[in-house]
């Protein structure tokens, strides 16, 4: 049984994750946020924020390690789940990042930017990895409506990015947001209790504690 309003922060070791803590706690409203590589404490969550930055073929390796793979898939099914990065990338069947198959949650790949398309619209060669700011724009459904995540943030407002690969949904109708970087891309997908974005909303300044303070109130 879930923990009344607990947040459990996923930590397999890869990257720092005090700035996802501090981010979630400071919208958490005092609810506990935990951060925890323990799977009894991730399935007694109520929610989860699954974060991570570094090579996909650590990342999957040091997940196993850690046994959280059960616990990761059972939350990514039952409780409001964010992905965030890598966290992202690795809900994916595969990685061109080292060859590496992911969790397959989701249908599609994650790819490099293709280095002969990364030019910006002067012509200037835009470096990879992309870092920094940049805009994400919102997809809508049928009725014209945003994901609930994106309540009260402005379609098209900028956000905090670092990643050389970017993922390729099978279904393009689980994009949420798409950013453009040399070419377009998807920056946020959603499916049923599932969020995730590309971009690191811990690093986002308002419109990132406006998007985990959403996530920390939806009831998917």
């Amino acid at each position: 049984m879930a923990a009344e309003g607990m947040i459990a922060v996923i930590d397999y070791g890869m990257g720092n994750l005090r700035s996802v803590w501090q981010a979630v706690v400071h919208v958490a409203e005092g609810r506990e946020v935990c951060v925890t590589a323990d799977p009894a404490v991730v399935a007694a969550a109520e929610r989860v924020v699954f974060p991570g930055q570094g090579a996909m073929p650590d990342c999957m390796r040091e997940l196993d390690a850690r046994g959280l793979r059960p616990a990761l898939l059972d939350a990514a099914h039952d409780k409001p789940f964010l992905g965030i990065c890598i966290g992202l990338q690795m809900l994916f069947q595969h990685s061109e990042e080292g060859d590496v198959a992911g969790l397959g949650l989701f249908a599609g790949s994650v790819r490099r930017f293709p280095a002969a398309q990364m030019v910006d619209a002067a012509g200037v060669r835009l470096k990879v990895p992309h870092m920094g700011w940049n805009e994400v724009g919102q997809t809508v459904d049928g009725a014209g409506v945003a994901h609930p995540l994106w309540q009260g943030i402005p379609d098209g407002e900028r956000f905090y990015f670092v990643h050389s690969y970017f993922v390729d949904p099978a279904d393009r109708g689980i994009v949420a947001g798409t950013t453009d970087y040399g070419i377009p891309f998807t920056s946020a997908v959603a499916r049923d209790n599932i969020f995730a974005v590309q971009c690191h909303p811990e690093k986002s300044a308002q419109a990132g504690l406006a998007l985990l303070a959403n996530f920390i109130h939806w009831s998917p």
